[in-house]
Order: C-alpha cells, then structure tokens, then sequence
C-alpha cells in the first residue's frame, strides 16, 4: 500500500506532463494549420489579382485592335458604293458615335450594342442586290431592366455580322443571310446564318482575328455564363451567341464589383 501511494502522485504528475506536451503539440498544429491556410488565401488572392490584371491588359490589346479593323471594314464598304453615301454617311455617323463615345465604357446595354449592330447591317447591305434574302428578325422584350443596364461588352455582335456578309453566297439564286437578336429572361442571344460561298474568300495578311478575339473575350468576360456554338449543315454556316446576363450580374454583385 505505501508503494502505491507514493507512485500515485509521480503517475499524476506524468500523465500531466503528457496531457500538457499533447496539448501544447495541438496547439502547435493548430496554429501551423491556420498559418498555412491564411498563406494558402493570401497566394489565391494574388493569383486572382494578377489573373485580373492579365485579363484587364489582355482586353485592352483586343479592342485596341478590332476598333481599328472595324472602322476600316466600315469606310471600305463605304467607298465601294459610292452612289449610295449620303445613307450610307448617315449609318456611319451613328457607328463612329458607338466606337468613339459609348464604347469607351467597360460595358454597355443591350440596346445600344443592337442599335450599333442594327446601324452596321444596313451599312454592310449596299453590298447586296436589292433582291437578294437579308433577313433581320428582333425578338427582343424591351421592358426586362437588363436589357437597359450596362452589361454587355461592346462590339460582341460585329465579328458574326461581318462574317456572314464576308463568307456568305452571294450569286446563287438561294443564298441568304438570316440575323436574328433575341433578349428574354435577361439573355441576349444572337443567331447568325449565311449559305457558304463556294469560291473561298482571299485570305489577307493578319486575316481571322475576329473570332479568335471574341472567343477570349467571352471566356475572359462571361466565364461559364455564355455558349458560343458554330457549325454547318448542308453549306450553311451557323453561329450562336447566348450571354446570361442576369447570371453574371449576380457574380458581380457577389465579387463587389
């Protein structure tokens, strides 16, 4: 019995002296794992921040270069048909007020980028016979508030349009070029459909920039809240453009932005 009483506090004071070095070794990881995932946070907002900054530059290099091309796609189709300027200049005048004046803002409404693409068809259709199929079609709910908020990236719609009159038949006796904008539920959507030409296009020097361009825009604007389909069937060639608007709002708004 007095062995055992005299162990008793020795037997304490161990299972103290471990309880003590086991707490101090979970406090220790504990401490080590808050550190490394206050690092681990700190390096995921700098990548997302220098990703932001990569994206920021890598849209300005986009639209430094397609302002241009544009414009000059533009004066070109202009000065190709000459007897028919005065309506032509009238149609450019409210082209160069959307690149110079509303363009300039990251982002504009769905008006505005399909009165722009509007005011770009009819100056592209001086190209055309009178009799030749350009169909226009709006489908547009214009009491849905996104369709007057600033969410759309300007020129979104250009390169579909320009391609269709650049690619389309033009001779054939059913060559067509169908474009149609739709805004419902706070979607915009752009469908464009042109028979192909069977004589291939001459192909200039720095030549199919433009969809490669819309392309990175979508995915470094939209993310996953766009689709971007394009395929042919029976020589028609097919492009569609659907942007959840509301969607992507609803990620800015949680971004803080």
């Amino acid at each position: 019995m007095e062995l055992q009483i005299k162990l008793s506090p020795l037997l304490v004071y161990s299972a103290v002296c471990a309880l003590l070095v086991s707490l101090s070794v979970i406090v220790y990881l504990i401490i080590r794992l808050k550190k490394s995932e206050h690092e681990k946070q700190t390096l995921k907002y700098k990548y997302h921040d220098i990703k932001e900054k990569y994206n920021q530059i890598e849209l300005a290099n986009l639209d430094s270069r397609l302002n241009p091309h544009l414009f000059k796609n533009i004066l070109n189709s202009v000065q190709s048909h000459a007897y028919q300027t005065y309506f032509a200049l009238d149609k450019l005048s409210n082209v160069l007020d959307y690149i110079l004046y509303d363009s300039r803002s990251k982002f504009v409404t769905p008006k505005q980028e399909v009165e722009f693409a509007l005011n770009l068809i009819e100056i592209n259709k001086i190209k055309l016979s009178p009799l030749f199929d350009l169909k226009v079609k709006l489908k547009i709910n214009e009491n849905e508030p996104l369709y007057h908020q600033h969410l759309l990236a300007p020129f979104i719609s250009t390169d579909l349009i320009e391609n269709a009159f650049k690619h389309a038949d033009l001779q054939s006796p059913d060559a067509f070029i169908s474009i149609v904008f739709e805004f419902y539920n706070n979607t915009f959507s752009l469908t464009v459909a042109n028979r192909i030409s069977k004589k291939a296009p001459i192909r200039k020097e720095k030549s199919g920039f433009g969809i490669e361009a819309l392309e990175q825009r979508l995915k470094i604007i939209y993310n996953d809240h766009f689709k971007f389909e394009r395929f042919t069937e029976d020589n028609i060639y097919i492009a569609h453009l659907k942007i959840d608007l509301l969607e992507y709002k609803a990620k800015m708004l949680a971004a803080g932005r």
